[in-house]
């Protein structure tokens, strides 16, 4: 097979551009190829008395191979600027386990399971009652636009979660929606592409798995702020005004050891030591959420 031979349909090339992209990030191949396929469509669509072939070839010499777009894209990723390392450029910094007080991860994570509650219970509510509704709807003439338009707002809500997941994660998602289906597709070939497409369904199991995650995310983050930070500043406080407020009678040693200054210093030490222990599990979650949302909300 002869590698070299230039790409004669837009499968084709857009097969040989992801094979150009191979090792970058899901969000910057699938922008790649959405940008690729929406030019070319339009290429064949304002030139119908051409082949596919000859339009692909005319397209190559002003748009650029697969090999040359490809370089284009990694160039334009590189100059982005932002508060997370690019997986391109040099490798990641390594945070020790005190250092991570200065890692932006740590703390856009925080942030993330903070503000997924928020997020998760919309997501679910959206997404379910679409599905009822269209479901309900269907046997009627208005439940095929309907479906269409709830698969639509799915897509929309899954690049805005793309954009939380990317400001707040560092983990570089598609910027983007994907093409729209050609003004001449019929209305059930436009079904059938939804149907087919198998994103429309990650995209709503992930914004349904948002509730129970986002439940976990919140909790996690709550309870962890409030006993490293309340375990802190109490003691904190008792130490400077000698009054000490809390009580653990089941356990009269330790009771007696909280009583004493120097009880109560090890007592500010261990919150503050609860505290870099969160913003690791909240950096660990980060990164496990990251690769969730490029697993199921990524097209390519």
């Amino acid at each position: 097979m002869n590698t070299d031979r230039p790409p004669d349909t837009v499968r084709a090339y857009l097969d040989a551009l992801q094979s150009a992209l191979k090792g970058a990030s899901p969000g910057l191949v699938s922008d790649a190829l959405s940008d690729a396929e929406e030019h070319l469509q339009n290429e064949l669509a304002s030139n119908p008395e051409r082949s596919e072939a000859q339009v692909l070839a005319a397209v190559i010499e002003t748009y650029g191979t697969p090999a040359e777009i490809a370089e284009e894209y990694r160039s334009m990723e590189a100059t982005l600027q932002g508060p997370f390392p690019k997986s391109e450029q040099a490798p990641e910094r390594h945070y020790g386990f005190f250092g991570v007080i200065s890692d932006p991860r740590a703390y856009g994570a925080l942030m993330y399971m903070l503000l997924s509650i928020v997020t998760g219970i919309f997501y679910f509510t959206w997404t379910i009652t679409g599905i009822s509704l269209t479901a309900g709807l269907i046997i009627l003439i208005i439940g095929i636009p309907f479906g269409l338009l709830f698969i639509g707002s799915v897509r929309v809500l899954s690049l805005v979660e793309g954009r939380i997941v990317e400001g707040l994660l560092g983990v570089r998602m598609p910027r983007r929606l994907p093409p729209a289906s050609t003004a001449d597709e019929t209305v059930w070939a436009r079904i059938k592409d939804a149907l087919a497409d198998i994103r429309t369904w990650s995209s709503m199991l992930y914004l349904i798995l948002m509730l129970p995650l986002g439940i976990a995310y919140f909790t996690i983050a709550v309870v962890g702020l409030s006993l490293s930070l309340g375990i802190a500043a109490s003691s904190l406080f008792a130490l400077v005004t000698n009054h000490v407020d809390f009580q653990v009678s089941d356990v009269p040693w330790l009771n007696h050891f909280l009583h004493t200054a120097p009880g109560l210093a090890a007592a500010v030490l261990f919150g503050i030591l609860l505290f870099f222990i969160l913003l690791h599990v909240c950096k660990g979650v980060g990164w496990l959420h990251g690769r969730i949302a490029e697993a199921l909300l990524v097209r390519l």
